[in-house]
This record gives structure tokens, C-alpha cells and sequence, in this order.
């Protein structure tokens, strides 16, 4: 969906890992950015897990985000099945993905992202991982290949209170039920938003999308 905000995640086939050592991390961020650039889309925000990568994307056309998985597929499968003398498939399927409530949601899917590190365990704060954005979108560090979203910019006119106010929502975690809300839209290719956003894309879609939300939502497994 063209200028609407969308969160992809990418799991490894059986939950195996994708990245073996820090050159492998920065293979992929130099083909995530060369992708994005030719597919049209505008990244927000990232992590790069052991055995999985999430990234917020805004995408200027309806295909933008396929072609872009599809370009990383094309050029980061060979290298890693080359470097480890391996074969076949790397990834489990086809990418997930959720679009986004801006108003709503979208500085919350910021977070969602940026502490996968935190909840796994493998960090004390996300400052502390490498291979996420929140380097450059709380602390300022370099990275060409972000955009602050509309919704992030809007924090504050000034880049340094901007950040410290980023950085202040950090400070408590994401409560559970939004937790799970993030993920069952996720695992069922349901619009993160409320019944009228759902409603907008289905009909902008002229298609249903994911699943009827309303009951007890399935179990899902964790980031």
C-alpha cells in the first residue's frame, strides 16, 4: 500500500540463523539500503536478530516492499550459501508483514523493534546492540540509510530534544497487550489499527486482509 507504513519481519527456515559473524550483518544493511533505494521504499527503523531481521518501511508503490525482500533474496541467499558452503532456501517462506496506523501506532512500532534486543536477553538497553536503528534514531549516530518518519520528526523540531524524547520513550516497555496486538497482526497480515484503518484498507485494497479480530486472539510465537 503506497504511503502507508508498513512493519515486515523475515524469519529464518526453522528458526536457524541468518547472520554468523558482524561482515554478514553489514552485507545485508548494504543490500537492504541499495533495495530500498531502487524499489522506492523509506525505512524508519530496523533490527537485525540472530535468526531473524524486522524493518518499519514506508513504500512508494504497492509492490515496493516485494521487490525489495525479493532483491535482498536474490543477492543474500548466494552470498551466505557461498560463504558457509551451503545449500537451499535461507528464509522461512514469505515475509510477514502489517501495515500501520500512523497516528496511532507507528512510534510504538518504533519501540516494538528497536527492544527485540532487550527482550531477548541478549542487551540491557538497546543502545547496547549494533545491528538496529536505534543507534542513529535515539543516540544520533550516522546512518544514510534511515528517514525519520513524519510522526518521528514531529517529536521536536530540534534534532538533540528530538532524540532525548525518543530516547524517553524507552524507559518503560511495551505493555503485553500491545505485545501481542503487534503480533498477531503481524503473523495474520492484519492492518495494526483500529476497525476504521482496517476498514480504509480493505477498501482502498478492494480485498479482505488478514483475519476478523474479534474474540480471543490465537497464540503466536515470540519475536
Amino acid at each position: 500500500m503506497p504511503d502507508v507504513p508498513v512493519h515486515v519481519v523475515q524469519r529464518g527456515n526453522n528458526r536457524e540463523s541468518v547472520f554468523f559473524n558482524e561482515e554478514d550483518y553489514l552485507v545485508y544493511l548494504n543490500w537492504l539500503k541499495e533495495g530500498a533505494d531502487r524499489y522506492d521504499c523509506v525505512i524508519h527503523a530496523y533490527v537485525l536478530m540472530t535468526n531473524h531481521t524486522h524493518i518499519l518501511v514506508t513504500p512508494g508503490a504497492r509492490e515496493s516492499v516485494s521487490r525489495l525482500l525479493q532483491y535482498l533474496g536474490r543477492h543474500y541467499v548466494p552470498y551466505i550459501n557461498n560463504k558457509y558452503g551451503r545449500s537451499g532456501t535461507l528464509w522461512e517462506g514469505r515475509f510477514k508483514a502489517s501495515l500501520i496506523d500512523a497516528e496511532a501506532y507507528l512510534l510504538a512500532c518504533y519501540r516494538y523493534i528497536e527492544l527485540n534486543p532487550v527482550r531477548a536477553g541478549m542487551v540491557a538497553v538497546p543502545g547496547e546492540y549494533l545491528w538496529s536503528s536505534y543507534q542513529a534514531n535515539a543516540l544520533g549516530a550516522e546512518n544514510p540509510m534511515l528517514t525519520g518518519h513524519a510522526l518521528y520528526l514531529a517529536l521536536d523540531a530540534d534534532t538533540q530534544t528530538r532524540q532525548a524524547k525518543y530516547r524517553a520513550l524507552f524507559e518503560t516497555h511495551l505493555e503485553n497487550h500491545l505485545l501481542s496486538e503487534v503480533r498477531n497482526c503481524l503473523n495474520t497480515g492484519t492492518p495494526l489499527g483500529n476497525d476504521r484503518f482496517h476498514g480504509q484498507i480493505e477498501t482502498m485494497l478492494k480485498m479482505k486482509v488478514g483475519q476478523n479480530r474479534r474474540g480471543r486472539p490465537r497464540k503466536v510465537p515470540d519475536d
